[in-house]
């Protein structure tokens, strides 16, 4: 019969058990104190998110090239595609904008979900108009704006005169409509954009 020092150094030295049960140790936690001093775990961490920045990083350079080619930087404005007062809007700035200054991308499509990202956006956000410009996206009223200098006369002075209502007043104004538009105006019946 073994011993029980005989059972014991059988137990530690066995090839089959984990190496943290072999040699009687459990994995041990990082005390806080040495997590605030930088420790093991805080660096694991700071390189996971330098990994995802990276990531980021390189989608953002792709949706760059994709967007925004040298011979086409026009600015995209992202719209609710099954809004009908988006829809109607979109048109709208069809028709006064006879220079084809601006592109256009449902925010429901693979494109706009992309765009959203870039700007900062949840992809899954449809609750405003975007307009995204090579170096810069602009939400909400600011959006409305922006837009509004792209078209014909007499629209870029109407953006400059409505600027100098406070900002809070316009995206108020804008949210009230926004939060209503499917109520007010309904949704398309087809589940797609029907402008493009």
């Amino acid at each position: 019969m073994a011993t029980a020092a005989q059972c014991s150094s059988w137990y530690y030295a066995s090839p089959t058990l984990p190496l943290h049960r072999r040699h009687g140790l459990l994995p041990r936690r990082q005390p806080p104190q040495a997590a605030a001093r930088g420790g093991r775990w805080p660096r694991l961490q700071v390189a996971a998110a330098a990994a995802g920045a990276r990531a980021e990083d390189s989608m953002k350079v792709a949706t760059d090239a994709e967007f925004f080619q040298p011979s086409d930087t026009r600015p995209i404005m992202l719209f609710d595609g099954v809004c009908n007062l988006c829809n109607g809007g979109v048109r709208f700035v069809r028709e006064h904008d006879h220079n084809r200054s601006i592109r256009y991308v449902p925010l429901q499509s693979e494109s706009g979900r992309k765009l959203l990202q870039r700007s900062g956006r949840s992809p899954d956000d449809i609750s405003s108009v975007v307009l995204v410009e090579k170096d810069r996206s602009y939400i909400k009223s600011e959006a409305v704006l922006r837009i509004m200098e792209y078209l014909n006369l007499p629209f870029p002075q109407l953006a400059i005169f409505l600027k100098f209502v406070p900002l809070f007043l316009r995206d108020f104004a804008y949210d009230n409509v926004a939060n209503n538009r499917y109520i007010v105006f309904g949704r398309s019946k087809t589940e797609a954009c029907e402008i493009l």
